[in-house]
């Protein structure tokens, strides 16, 4: 189990690397200013989906991204 710290850090250098800075800043702003829900936007989500179709989206999304980062895979 890691820490909020060692989250927050693991999670902002996944986004600096998939964003760049500006853009991580950029998307941290939004949220913030949205007052973004992630749990109302997770259940919406994923209330749509059949029971193979998320199964098939994470194969799709490993195949087409696979892991490069410097970080420990959670």
């Amino acid at each position: 189990m890691y820490s909020a710290a060692e989250i927050t850090a693991l999670g902002m250098d996944c986004l600096a690397e998939k964003l760049g800075v500006v853009n991580m800043e950029y998307f941290i702003k939004v949220i913030k200013r949205e007052n973004f829900d992630y749990t109302k936007w997770q259940r919406d989500y994923f209330d749509t989906k059949e029971d193979g179709e998320i199964r098939e989206e994470i194969k799709e999304f490993c195949m087409s991204h696979p892991y490069k980062g410097k970080g420990k895979v959670l």
